[in-house]
C-alpha cells in the first residue's frame, strides 16, 4: 500500500512520461492486460489513457487494470491514469519511505 509521500514521488516521475497504454472501443481485453503485465514488469510505472469511445470512465478502467495486474492506482485524472507495481527482481524505482 502506497503513502501519500510514495504516490507523490510517482506522480511527480510520471509527470514526464509517455502515455503508452490505450483503452479503446473494445475496452479492456486480454491483451491489454498482456501489455499492461509486460510494461509494469519493465518500468514498473506506467501511464495510461481511456478514449471516449471506450464506454467507461478511466476510473473504472485504472481500477480493473490494477486489480488484474495486483498493481496500485497512483492517480486518475480525466481520461488519464497512472498505475504502478514493484518489479522485486530488478527494481527501478526506490520509494521514499
Amino acid at each position: 500500500m502506497l503513502n501519500s509521500r510514495q504516490r507523490a514521488q510517482l506522480r511527480g516521475m510520471a509527470n514526464g512520461y509517455d502515455t503508452i497504454l490505450h483503452i479503446g472501443k473494445g475496452g479492456i481485453t486480454d491483451t491489454v492486460i498482456k501489455q499492461a503485465q509486460e510494461a509494469l514488469t519493465s518500468r514498473e510505472l506506467i501511464k495510461a489513457c481511456v478514449l471516449e469511445t471506450s464506454g467507461m470512465t478511466s476510473r473504472q478502467a485504472a481500477d480493473m487494470i490494477a486489480d488484474k495486474t495486483h498493481s496500485e492506482v497512483v492517480q486518475v485524472i480525466g481520461s488519464k491514469f497512472i498505475v504502478y507495481r514493484e518489479n522485486k527482481d530488478d527494481k527501478k524505482i526506490f520509494l521514499v519511505k
